[in-house]
């Protein structure tokens, strides 16, 4: 069964000093974004937000600048506070926790990830990666040992003396990273954490943190305003607009099946041979009707994870369609050249 690490219920961000009369309003009267900044002077940062994170999930959430998206994330451990909604993390009502409670969960459970990670510029990389446990009072020969552990998982040994103007932006942002994992967190937020970085190191980045992230099973909230990134490191994909989540999905599902035009301008260009796999073209096999000169007992056969790129060099060396087959290796479905093209074409078979 699987575990809701991160969960968030009807939650609203509404800045300004009348946020109760306007949330009170947006109750009762269903006001919208612009009639709660005309009529109170407030602005809505996120309107009615849920949505669930299991354990080990990616979850990723995107949007355009003024979304939502980072407010969103900073309720997570609540360095902003909701006005209204409900937020669990790890099981624990996170807007029950005061004082002490709070800073442990922010110490021990919760690792935050930014765009620009304000490293300590006058201390070395390993004492800004140990600089979490020191603030938990770890001895130093802990700090030490941890620091270079998370240092060699992101492939920073041998840069522990070297002070942060040494290393580029890339190697900073590891740095940030291993800080992050030094207090050895269940949950990580990262806010927009490559942006920043050229498109090679970008992508070097996201293959090295989906690693670890399978390594070490961290549920992980993503924030990031590329749809490339999301859909690539994202087991989920939420979009936001407005301050509203206008679809959750897969990647498969967010590129197939849009919600609305937002959706769809978004994952226009956005190619589908990696994201759409058999199981969603396929016709039954038990609804499948052979063609002249088709004979699926010596059809090339192909799982239902197959995706379209695979498929393609498969149907490319025969004149067979392709027969699915599931988990257990029984035949459950058909693929022939039209249901690929339709697929190819982000249509169902």
């Amino acid at each position: 069964m699987n575990e809701d690490v991160v969960v968030l219920e009807n939650v609203w961000k509404i800045f300004g000093d009348r946020a109760k009369e306007a949330m009170q309003a947006i109750e009762s009267e269903g006001l919208g974004k612009p009639e709660v900044l005309e009529r109170f002077g407030c602005v809505v940062g996120i309107a009615d937000c849920s949505f669930k994170v299991e354990r080990g999930e990616i979850f990723c959430v995107m949007g355009l600048s003024g979304s939502g998206k980072s407010t969103m994330v900073r309720h997570l451990n609540r360095l902003i506070e909701p006005t209204a909604g409900k937020i669990s993390v790890l099981g624990k009502d996170v807007m029950a926790l005061k004082g002490d409670a709070l800073r442990e969960m922010r110490a021990r459970h919760i690792g935050m990830v930014f765009q620009h990670m304000a490293l300590l510029p006058h201390r070395t990389v390993r004492d800004n990666v140990a600089f979490p446990l020191q603030v938990r009072g770890e001895p130093k020969s802990r700090r030490w040992e941890v620091s270079q552990r998370c240092l060699n998982m992101v492939n920073l040994d041998g840069y522990e003396d070297r002070f942060p103007r040494e290393l580029s932006g890339g190697m900073q942002q590891r740095v940030g990273l291993a800080r992050a994992l030094a207090s050895d967190p269940e949950v990580l937020l990262m806010d927009e954490p490559f942006s920043a970085l050229d498109p090679l190191i970008r992508r070097q980045l996201q293959d090295q943190f989906m690693a670890l992230s399978a390594e070490l099973n961290k549920t992980t909230v993503f924030i990031t305003h590329d749809l490339d990134e999301a859909i690539r490191i994202g087991n989920r994909i939420a979009i936001m607009k407005d301050g509203r989540i206008v679809q959750i999905g897969t990647p498969e599902q967010i590129v197939t099946n849009p919600a609305d035009d937002y959706v769809r301008d978004f994952v226009e260009g956005i190619s589908k041979l990696k994201l759409v796999f058999a199981r969603s073209i396929m016709t039954a096999i038990n609804a499948y009707e052979p063609a002249r000169g088709e004979d699926l007992s010596i059809a090339p056969r192909a799982s239902d994870g197959t995706d379209l790129d695979q498929l393609i060099d498969i149907a490319s060396q025969t004149d067979q369609p392709i027969v699915i087959q599931n988990e257990q290796g029984a035949d459950v479905g058909v693929v022939n050249k039209i249901t690929l093209l339709k697929g190819i074409q982000g249509g169902k078979a």
